[in-house]
């Protein structure tokens, strides 16, 4: 029996889940070229300021940088912030179409990792929050870490 072991992500969407309330997680591949799948082999990427737009029933990566690596190639141009096709099975694009355009939902890249040496996109069908909503958040986890405190020192 093969074990699977724990690869950590190439980039993560921190901000993601401040400033969205994530209802859906989806997993996207992306269309890559070759430079780039290089790039993110070395780490170089960045999917905090990305978003995912969806275009004649196709979903998008937008404003994603994927930093060229200096011996990646020669004979190619690389444009480090292209757009990217998502690569989404039928069914879920058309669920994702409708949430987006019917009930206002947006797209957020959560998360961009390797799974069996394809790189993927986790992609989060999310709610914006308000800002009462981002304190309330801020002011949970503030609590969440007190109480940590606390009870590890009632413990001493």
């Amino acid at each position: 029996m093969k074990t699977e072991e724990k690869v950590p992500p190439i980039a993560v969407n921190r901000k993601a889940r401040f400033d969205y309330f994530i209802e859906e997680r989806y997993e996207a591949g992306i269309a890559l070229q070759g430079w780039e799948v290089k790039s993110l082999r070395a780490g170089k990427a960045q999917i905090a300021e990305a978003y995912v737009y969806l275009k004649d029933g196709e979903a998008f990566l937008f404003g994603a940088h994927l930093s060229p690596l200096t011996s990646a190639s020669t004979h190619v141009i690389p444009d480090p912030t292209r757009t990217r096709k998502l690569l989404l099975s039928r069914r879920e694009l058309d669920h994702l179409v409708g949430a987006v355009e019917r009930r206002g939902y947006t797209l957020v890249p959560l998360e961009l990792f390797w799974k069996n040496g394809r790189a993927k996109l986790a992609i989060g069908l999310a709610k914006g929050k308000k800002q009462h909503d981002k304190r309330a958040t801020e002011k949970d986890r503030d609590w969440q870490r007190d109480k940590g405190r606390i009870l590890k020192a009632m413990r001493r």
